[in-house]
């Protein structure tokens, strides 16, 4: 069996399950994002996958339905709501990515997908060494930078920080794992992930 045949059992299996064991917490979450604020329960956005193909990522909802602005978080950024706040704080708004998962467009660790406007600033071979594999829910950039809009508020110019200094800071973290993928650097990369989950 080869390695990425496993990383997809692994992947479809994770995913169906997750689903199936969170279905309770899903639902509560989504009643209280409905309640909280006028909008969908769900935040859609178009991201670059694999080979350069775009798709729908899905998220719960964490602003204002008119969150018009920086496609980046700052700090204490005025566009999240109120249970927008918490569920970003433990990472709760990404496990409707689960379902991108289970429909093929992400994996559970992998580059995380970035807004097309960021990956066109990506120099090619970078590009296609990223963009060689499905994008994750996690990778080690999403560790390394869990607190990225706290450093982006302490800029003056935070989408230039982001873009000069932060962006291929996490481009070296993604290259690095596409050279040393294997399933137990992904199953670390998860126990990390779920290592920092409880610190907001």
């Amino acid at each position: 069996m080869t390695s990425l045949l496993l990383k997809r059992l692994f992947d479809l299996l994770a995913s169906a399950t997750g689903l199936l064991l969170l279905a309770p917490l899903l639902l509560a979450i989504a009643a209280w994002v409905k309640l909280d604020s006028p909008g969908p329960v769900f935040f859609r956005q178009q991201r670059v996958g694999r080979d350069g193909v775009p798709f729908r990522i899905y998220k719960f909802r964490s602003m204002r339905q008119d969150n018009a602005g920086l496609q980046i978080t700052v700090g204490e950024d005025d566009r999240i709501t109120r249970s927008g706040h918490v569920i970003r704080a433990y990472k709760l708004d990404e496990l409707p990515q689960l379902i991108n998962v289970l429909l093929g467009d992400m994996s559970l660790v992998g580059p995380r997908p970035e807004v097309p406007r960021y990956v066109a600033l990506y120099p090619d071979e970078i590009r296609r060494e990223v963009l060689s594999l499905r994008p994750g829910i996690t990778d080690l950039a999403s560790v390394q930078y869990r607190s990225e809009s706290t450093l982006l508020a302490a800029s003056a110019d935070p989408e230039r920080t982001y873009v000069d200094t932060i962006l291929p800071a996490k481009l070296a973290l993604c290259r690095q794992y596409v050279r040393e993928r294997n399933f137990l650097l992904d199953l670390k990369i998860i126990a990390m992930t779920v290592g920092i989950l409880h610190k907001p």
